[in-house]
């Protein structure tokens, strides 16, 4: 289940770009949060804490419970760290965006779905494990919201595949997704044809043959010859 975690928190009225300038020299990121029966929130909060909190969590669904100071009043508000802009340059926090939910009403999340061990298939078989579906919307009360779904897939041979409704799920948590969904399979492993190499056309042998110079003197002839006759 996702862990609930306490994060401090300061109502902000001072908006604008020279306000943001302002929190950030003095170590604190912006955020809002709305949803419920509320009206959005502008606040404040430690860069500090919330980039601790967030190096520490498992999956993206991040329940939290901020305990908003606001004029020396306090009060707690349940809810999920929805979005969280980034520095590109530097990777840090610059915004945060909170969605307020309640403890009795059901909320909607994507929790991202994570292959357990190696599938026989892949490791005697030299098969291929295909995940197809990398998160699963699923609905729950916040206290059964899991961090992540991990799916067994050790047993999984060649052709074997798992379906959302395949997976058991935590209790108190639903798929919303089709049942019939592949999310993972063992693909047979692809062989490449070897093309014969093209055979080598025969190559007759060169025949070098001696050309006659003309004006060459005869050969010399060897004793024994016999000379031709002379023509009367």
């Amino acid at each position: 289940m996702a862990k609930q975690v306490k994060l401090s928190a300061q109502n902000r009225l001072s908006l604008g770009r020279n306000a943001v300038k302002q929190l950030t020299t003095q170590g604190l990121v912006p955020a809002v949060i709305y949803g419920g029966k509320q009206e959005p929130q502008n606040l404040q909060v430690s860069r500090r804490e919330i980039q601790s909190l967030l190096s520490h969590a498992i999956g993206e669904n991040i329940l939290v419970d901020l305990e908003i100071n606001d004029d020396g009043k306090t009060s707690s508000r349940l809810a999920l760290i929805q979005e969280v802009q980034h520095n590109p340059l530097g990777g840090a926090v610059l915004h945060v965006d909170f969605h307020a939910v309640s403890q009795n009403e059901l909320l909607q999340a994507s929790i991202p779905v994570e292959a357990l061990g190696e599938a026989i298939g892949v490791r005697s078989y030299g098969g291929i494990l295909e995940q197809s579906v990398r998160s699963l919307e699923i609905e729950c009360l916040p206290k059964d919201l899991p961090e992540i779904i991990t799916v067994d897939v050790s047993n999984m041979n060649i052709g074997d595949s798992v379906h959302v409704g395949d997976i058991k799920l935590p209790a108190g948590v639903t798929a919303l997704a089709d049942a019939g969904l592949t999310v993972f399979l063992v693909a047979a492993p692809t062989v490449e044809e070897e093309k014969p190499a093209a055979e080598a056309a025969p190559t007759s042998p060169e025949v070098i043959k001696e050309k006659k110079v003309e004006g060459a003197a005869a050969p010399e002839a060897k004793p024994g010859d016999k000379k031709p006759a002379d023509k009367k």
